[in-house]
């Protein structure tokens, strides 16, 4: 029998009629849990716990803040074995990146415990004799988080971490289809030391609690990563409540490869971005971009290399890719494939349903080649290991093909030109440039988020988190 999991509101574990289960994407006959459905009731229950909780917290110590994140910090990278293992249980990514995935959000609450004391401030003369003006930073209010089912442990943590750090209190909506990770951080988090009421978990579908939460007029700010219409609804909501927003909404991301490019790099990283971790993540580069010399060159190595790719069980040891997270993401990459070859690219390699020792999601990446910009397989985010090859003749016209596009989140190019690297890093239309680098794959001490469609509101991760979950305030002085 699967252990049941509760929500998490003002300091309490608080169970729900309504359960859903967990399931294992690489063996769909695995429940990893059974997980509490809130209800709009249980939501305005935690952002009234949080709204109470609200002046304590913010007027906790730095080093208050700092010793809670920090010891949350210190238990996840203690754990982030176990916690990698439920994330690759629960999501397909494998084993070993949602172990890394698992340390990077245990550096994440290491990082924001440091900014919790790196303050900042300004004291300046007002023009007016005698009179002296103060600008310091508050906490915002009540944060709502909602975050997504690709990065379970890390996109949690760079909300969550810096929203704690900077005095503000949160209600905490994870993805329903993959909740065990975000439950565990949650869990962490409060028994660091949290007051009642500061940090609030509430799961279940996002069209019931996730609408209730971003429209209530308790909720000051929110902070979403996630779908593009979704996102649009989101903006919509906190325009009318007042709440400012942040949104990550992501990315049909271009990767060029120039005649000059090192073949083995270029196949390299085109792989990485492209097809790793199924391709399901926001900064993954589906359109690669190649130049007329270098293209069927290109092609021909990143078949033999696709061909080697390993894909099974996410807990296997030395595989490359696991499954895709489930039956409706598997059902849109394949039609993705198919909506491709009758668009008339030509699938070059993959994109067949695979079987494996146990039931599971499981998909061959898809390569398309002969391909044009505007192809729905160039227009639209797929999500899933599908990648189409454009051919360009030079690279002002890879570049403006890269640039086409309505988002504008990561983009990069494989050169050994430094004119075209540097030209690139100031021409592309996008939030994250990388040179001879995959576009996936971010630090989380520097700042992230798009252009265009992309993103919307100020950046996540670093120091920049501080222009969200904080508030300027201007005080003058007399004597």
């Amino acid at each position: 029998m699967s252990t049941a999991f509760s929500n998490l509101i003002d300091g309490h574990r608080v169970d729900a009629g309504d359960r859903a289960p967990d399931i294992n994407p690489s063996n769909t006959a695995d429940t990893v849990g059974e997980y509490a459905r809130a209800t709009a009731a249980d939501v305005e229950h935690a952002i009234a716990a949080a709204r109470a909780a609200f002046d304590g917290w913010s007027h906790t110590t730095p080093q208050q803040r700092f010793d809670i994140l920090d010891r949350a910090g210190t238990e996840i990278l203690a754990r982030k074995e176990e916690l990698g293992r439920l994330l690759a249980r629960e999501q397909g990514k494998p084993v070993a990146d949602g172990i890394g995935e698992a340390g990077r959000a245990g550096a994440i609450f290491k990082y924001f415990a440091g900014e919790a004391l790196r303050q900042s401030g300004d004291r300046l003369d007002s023009v007016r004799p005698g009179i002296e003006i103060e600008v310091t930073r508050e906490p915002v209010g009540v944060v709502a988080a909602i975050t997504p089912w690709n990065f379970p442990l890390a996109i949690p943590a760079w909300k969550i971490a810096p929203a704690l750090a900077f005095g503000n209190t949160i209600v905490f909506k994870p993805a329903e289809l993959v909740p065990g990770s975000p439950w565990m951080i949650a869990d962490i988090v409060q028994r660091a030391g949290l007051p009642a009421g500061v940090l609030n978990l509430v799961m279940g579908p996002g069209s019931r609690i996730g609408a209730a939460l971003v429209s209530s007029p308790g909720v000051d700010a929110v902070s979403f990563t996630g779908s593009q219409e979704v996102g649009r609804s989101v903006a919509e909501a906190a325009v009318r409540t007042g709440a400012r927003v942040q949104l990550e909404m992501g990315g049909k991301n271009p990767l060029i490869v120039l005649d000059d490019a090192d073949l083995p790099t270029a196949v390299a990283v085109a792989v990485n971005g492209a097809f790793f971790q199924a391709g399901q993540r926001c900064t993954a580069s589906s359109r690669l971009i190649v130049t007329e010399q270098i293209h069927d060159r290109f092609v021909q190595a990143m078949i033999e290399r696709m061909k080697a790719l390993v894909v099974d069980d996410a807990l296997k040891p030395g595989i490359d890719l696991g499954p895709v997270v489930d039956q409706r993401q598997l059902d849109k990459d394949l039609e993705y494939i198919d909506v491709g070859q009758k668009e008339g690219a030509h699938l070059a390699y993959g994109g067949d349903r695979l079987q494996r020792a146990t039931e599971g999601f499981y998909l061959e990446p898809a390569l398309f080649t002969d391909t044009t910009p505007g192809m729905r397989i160039n227009r639209e985010e797929i999500f899933g290991p599908v990648a189409a090859v454009i051919r360009a003749k030079d690279y002002e016209e890879a570049l403006a093909i890269a640039n086409d596009t309505p988002y504008g989140l990561s983009s990069g190019i494989v050169t050994t030109s430094l004119k075209h690297a540097s030209h690139f890093k100031r021409h592309a239309q996008s939030g994250l440039v990388m040179v001879n680098l995959p576009t996936a794959g971010l630090d989380y001490h520097v700042p992230f988020g798009g252009r265009k469609k992309s993103s919307y509101g100020p950046r996540e991760q670093g120091p920049y988190a501080k222009e969200f979950y904080t508030i300027v305030k201007t005080a003058y002085v007399a004597p």
